[in-house]
């Protein structure tokens, strides 16, 4: 049996919908568990689900031949989606892996579109969904141009400790640009 309760709360606190339309995208969704250390999204590849995270943690990563660099990770029930790829039919720059095993629901590009059509409240959702997207994006690049590691490492302690907590320290030495022995120098000084 599919668990919709996240996703419902979801719903109701960010994105409030239509009855019919709610209805209509859940009965879309299928579930999908996926086990730990499994590839979700690869780079330059057209994103062609929309999904949202159940349980579970992911990692999103930009990758060159050299480095990987975390930019992101999920944690808590939301979409996952790189959604600039999944609206625009362009390929992604972006990675995803599952770091823990990971409950999914998914829904396919074309059964989503065709619900756009049927109910102008997708088409808010997609909006509203971009506009917190780039509200996110924006403040992400500012503090980590403008802040020191140790600076962004406190506002983790602040903001984000479940990631602290839920994801190895070599993947948020990633995240913050910084080798891990870096991490363990900034954090024996906080503590």
């Amino acid at each position: 049996m599919i668990d919709y309760s996240q996703i419902a709360k979801f719903f109701e606190t960010e994105y409030p919908l239509n009855k019919e339309g709610l209805a209509a995208l859940m009965s879309l969704f299928v579930n999908k568990d996926i086990a730990k250390g499994t590839s979700i999204l690869q780079s330059d590849t057209e994103e062609k689900e929309l999904r949202f995270l159940n349980s579970g943690v992911i990692r999103e990563y930009y990758a060159s031949e050299s480095k990987e660099t975390n930019i992101n990770f999920y944690t808590k029930p939301q979409f996952i989606t790189d959604l600039s790829s999944f609206t625009g039919d362009n390929k992604t720059k972006k990675n995803q892996e599952a770091l823990t095993d990971v409950s999914l629901l998914a829904v396919q590009k074309s059964d989503f579109r065709a619900l756009l059509e049927e109910y102008q409240c997708g088409k808010s959702f997609i909006e509203q969904s971009f506009q917190k997207l780039l509200k996110h994006k924006e403040l992400t690049e500012y503090n980590r141009i403008t802040k020191s590691p140790e600076d962004l490492y406190r506002e983790l302690l602040i903001y984000k400790p479940h990631w602290l907590q839920n994801i190895p320290q070599y993947h948020i030495a990633s995240y913050l640009n910084i080798t891990p022995e870096t991490l363990s120098r900034i954090r024996k000084r906080i503590s």
